[in-house]
């Protein structure tokens, strides 16, 4: 189980947030500005937050209070940015192998093996500037994979994609995090997304979860005219 609780500020956006993600996909959906992303950058550890607390099951990965504050690379937090950032220059492959490796673990064997479950093995070669959009948000996914992480951020994986890719890509990714069943944030501007994926949706604004449920459970009390029109536009 992934919880935070954290405060900052992002210009002038104020941040005061809580979330909790159990085994499954918390899907966060809210307006532009809300500070959706600046909230997954701070559980990541990208940018710290003024107070707060985050952990993961037992450990601790920042306590303001006592000074806990477990840099990037020892949280085990799979991320996945919005532009993917993938290496031009390396192959598939590489690009997955890059990722810091289970000890004990070779660290091609790892990757080759998600380059394949991923359905990417005739592409392990290829640049990334040669493939779909679709094969790279594979890619980045698979790479954020490699690492073994005990929790997965998503900032808006499928927004970069065409409708027909989107949802191709889209069933992939529900059916494999099904599978996984780690704690996972998804951020997404699209109700479809928060149908497929979201067992619970949290929604942010001004820098706030003002609410959190099911879909249905939003659809009945929506607490904002965003919530309303966001649930409205969805279909069941």
């Amino acid at each position: 189980m992934l919880q935070a609780t954290v405060t900052g500020h992002i210009g002038s956006l104020q941040i005061d947030a809580s979330l909790v993600a159990h085994g499954g996909t918390l899907v966060l959906v809210g307006p532009n500005g809300a500070g959706k992303t600046t909230l997954l950058l701070m559980l990541l550890g990208a940018r710290r937050p003024e107070a707060g607390r985050i952990t993961l099951g037992e450990t601790v990965l920042l306590d303001s209070t006592s000074g806990v504050d477990v840099p990037i690379e020892e949280r085990r937090l799979g991320y996945v940015p919005q532009d993917y950032a993938l290496f031009p220059h390396l192959t598939v492959l590489e690009n997955v192998e890059f990722a810091r490796s289970n000890e004990g673990q070779p660290r091609r064997a790892r990757a080759r093996q998600l380059v394949d479950e991923f359905g990417l093995g005739p592409l392990a070669n290829r640049r990334t500037t040669e493939l779909s959009g679709g094969e790279k948000q594979k890619v980045a996914l698979a790479r954020a994979l490699a690492a073994e992480p005990r929790a997965l951020l998503l900032d808006e994986p499928l927004a970069a994609l065409d409708a027909a890719t989107r949802r191709d890509v889209r069933s992939f990714l529900c059916d494999y995090l099904a599978k996984l069943d780690l704690p996972s944030v998804l951020v997404t501007h699209d109700p479809a997304d928060a149908l497929a994926f979201g067992a619970r949706i949290g929604v942010m604004e001004g820098g706030r979860v003002i609410q959190s449920g099911t879909w249905e459970e939003l659809r009945a009390r929506p607490a904002s005219p965003f919530v309303e029109q966001f649930v409205s536009s969805g279909a069941r």
